[in-house]
């Protein structure tokens, strides 16, 4: 039985996020909805749950349908709760007094350790705020539950809890998931909706494997068009013969003739369908300088530390080299960051860190997870300008390259879309013209379009690298190598597949 119907939905805001959709949701299913930044993927949850009112098309829900809608910021009002406040407050008035104890069961089944529930929200990291609003939405009993990019700032361990958890809901319960976690989504759904202006495919099938009967529509759907376009051509070519030979014999027959051909060639035409083509919301593009130094960095046994001085682990000897693409493994806290923070220093200042070597040639590209290589109080049309003596007009040709649209251009960085940061800082290392990326969760806020161009860039211009990620797509495709903290110790590893097992199976 259907929970929710949607029939010929449709939102347009500058121009559609989407169009003519119609979709059923029902027990069991576990839909993901796949589309690039700002193509409408919160705005239809909006629609799902009774919160925004859709430009055409109904949505028609069961009488008494409960919804829990997890959205992707944290309201200022719950900052100051405790997590278990914050997560009771959204219990109706009639449940506060005797049913209290759904929070405990709740935050118990999400693995909340009870030294975290007493404290205040705004205390927590973002992975445990992300899963205080999971269990906000949980403990209200909902009928259908929407989730708005659940994974951000989870760790893998979190994500990996968060999958379980998932996956062991009632089967009646379904689970809507708007997200650009590619494994995530493939752990998690068992139906993929890719949103799209015009007509919005849906597939019976989980993202990688629907992502591949996607393409083979696409091309079907662009073979079609071509011939459908080409045999149109050929009609009005004849169409057009027939016209002189009919004007010079003066024949009723062959001008009717050709009406019919201009007809048929018409209607080829309004019925041919162009494969879709996905605005992009902006290039990613890398530069590699190179370098004749086989060898850029050596460690030489380094000690990573914390700032007041204990020990997180030593390196051991080991060498960074030429076309090495290292991933660092390693749970939350075992020092990545802080091991990413003495490599940088050891390039910006070479004889600064203690058994650390830098080659001199090397030429740094840096991104962290808060992407502070980009203020938030400068514009980027001032930023890229300044920092790389290029004139305006090339500065604004190179921002819009990069998905910054020109009204955007002269506005501080801080008002732009996570996505849209992430894309100006790839502009960023591109300008810089690196030879070695040093890059700290650098999927974080792209789309799965910039996160697959990315990961092209990377290998197509073999690039060498250090890099900490959560996403274990872009850590499958891109490392080449792999490095893995653990016991105070940094070791190599085949792959990577070991240690996400492990992580899945340890408590978070």
């Amino acid at each position: 039985m259907a929970l929710i119907s949607l029939k010929s939905l449709g939102v347009t805001m500058s121009a559609p996020l989407f169009s003519n959709l119609d979709l059923t949701i029902g027990a069991g299913d576990r839909l993901g909805i796949v589309a690039a930044n700002g193509r409408g993927k919160s705005t239809l949850l909006k629609c799902l749950a009774g919160e925004f009112e859709p430009t055409a098309g109904d949505v028609t829900r069961s009488r008494g349908l409960r919804v829990g809608h997890v959205e992707q910021s944290v309201a200022d009002a719950l900052l100051d709760r405790s997590f278990h406040q914050a997560v009771a407050d959204a219990l109706p008035s009639e449940q506060h007094e005797n049913e209290l104890w759904r929070v405990d069961v709740v935050l118990d089944s999400l693995d909340v350790p009870e030294e975290l529930r007493t404290r205040p929200i705004r205390a927590l990291s973002g992975g445990w705020q992300r899963l205080a609003l999971i269990a906000r939405a949980w403990v209200t009993d909902p009928d259908v539950l929407l989730l708005d990019e659940p994974t951000n700032h989870l760790d893998l361990a979190k994500i990996s809890r968060l999958e379980t958890w998932l996956n062991a809901l009632p089967r009646e319960v379904p689970v809507i998931i708007a997200s650009h976690d590619r494994a995530f989504l493939d752990a998690s759904s068992n139906r993929t909706l890719f949103l799209r202006p015009e007509e919005s495919p849906v597939f019976a099938l989980p993202y990688s494997r629907a992502r591949q009967a996607l393409d083979e529509l696409d091309a079907s759907t662009a073979r079609k068009f071509e011939r459908g376009m080409k045999i149109a051509q050929q009609l009005r070519k004849q169409a057009a013969k027939l016209n002189n030979i009919g004007i010079n014999s003066g024949s009723d027959l062959l001008t009717v003739k050709t009406k019919q051909l201009k007809e048929r060639a018409e209607k080829l035409e309004d019925a041919a369908v162009a494969a879709h083509r996905e605005r992009s919301a902006g290039a990613i593009r890398l530069a590699n300088r190179g370098t004749h130094a086989k060898v850029l960095i050596t460690l030489e046994d380094a000690a990573v530390e914390t700032p007041d001085g204990t020990l997180l682990f030593r390196t051991g000897k080991r060498h960074i080299c030429q076309d090495d693409r290292i991933v660092l493994l390693g749970r939350n806290g075992v020092g990545k960051s802080r091991f990413m923070a003495m490599i940088r220093n050891a390039i910006a200042e070479p004889g600064s860190v203690a058994n650390v070597k830098v080659t001199p040639s090397t030429v740094l590209g840096y991104s962290d997870q808060a992407l502070s290589g980009i203020g938030g109080d400068d514009t980027p049309l001032a930023m890229v300008s300044r920092r790389f003596e290029v004139g305006e007009q090339r500065a604004r040709s190179l921002l819009a390259g990069a998905g910054v649209a020109i009204e955007m251009q002269e506005k501080k960085i801080g008002m732009l879309s996570g996505g849209q940061k992430s894309r100006l800082m790839m502009l960023v290392l591109r300008l810089i013209h690196p030879n070695f990326y040093l890059l700290d969760e650098p999927t974080n806020h792209l789309d799965i379009d910039g996160q697959e161009a990315l990961e092209e860039e990377l290998l197509k211009h073999q690039a060498s690298c250090l890099l900490a990620s959560h996403d274990r797509s872009f850590i499958r495709a891109v490392g080449n190598r792999f490095w893995l903290i653990e016991k105070r110790r940094l070791s190599d590893v085949d792959d990577p597949e070991e240690f996400f097992r492990a992580v899945a199976e340890m408590p978070t």
